[in-house]
């Protein structure tokens, strides 16, 4: 069986939000503040990076649509989403 998939949003150090995911997520956090090769170009100039959200989806199909909805959202309702 596969293991979880996390969906994540990152504060980047501009305030900009980043929304993605990932198997491992700590090891994916390291990825992109540069401690680990592989981070993605955006957040490469914006480090570092806070995680400020996380979901866990059963299946990397589950956890993919579930970034395509939230990367459809406004800065206003991520923000919310944060909140709640």
């Amino acid at each position: 069986m596969d293991a979880a998939w996390h969906v994540y949003i990152l504060q980047c150090a501009d305030g900009s939000l980043y929304t993605g995911v990932a198997r491992d997520l700590q090891r994916r956090l390291r990825q992109h503040n540069g401690s680990l090769a592989g981070g993605p170009r955006y957040t490469r100039g914006r480090r570092p990076v806070q995680l400020v959200w996380s979901a866990v989806e059963p299946d990397r199909g589950a956890a993919q649509r579930r970034e395509a909805i939230i990367k459809n959202l406004s800065r206003a309702e991520k923000l919310r989403l944060l909140r709640a």
